[in-house]
């Protein structure tokens, strides 16, 4: 069992940049793969980025992919989001997840066991 709780998101201009965190407690966090997802009104919860457990294995949404970067500080039982160049489709409500001993970074969202309440992100045109 792992709690988790994500920070970091607000409103933004486009073009900006946030930082997201999401910090776990409750369990080892290197046993765990890490994942962020989104869910925007009306549509179904899509990935946005993973890592594995020791960090060696990434992946990213096309939609995404050389402006977004995941990272993960297993000492201090954080991963991180850094979103840059934001646009206004990425307006969503932001969720981290855990998958507890995952060694490849999924992208499926059935893979992770935990998943913590979200965190909103607005981006204005």
């Amino acid at each position: 069992q792992v709690q988790l709780v994500e920070s970091g998101g607000g409103l933004v201009q486009a073009g900006g940049s946030l930082r997201l965190s999401c910090a776990a407690s409750g369990r080892t966090f290197s046993n765990y793969g890490m994942g962020w997802f989104r869910q925007a009104p009306g549509k179904e919860r899509e990935f946005v980025a993973a890592i594995s457990r020791g960090g060696g294995t990434i992946n990213y949404a096309d939609a995404v992919k050389g402006r977004f970067t995941i990272s993960r500080d297993n000492a201090k039982n954080t991963v991180y989001l850094q979103m840059n160049s934001l646009k206004p489709e990425d307006t969503a409500v932001y969720y981290c997840a855990a998958d507890y001993l995952g060694y490849s970074a999924t992208r499926s969202t059935s893979a992770y066991d935990y998943w913590g309440q979200g965190t909103q992100v607005t981006v204005s045109s």
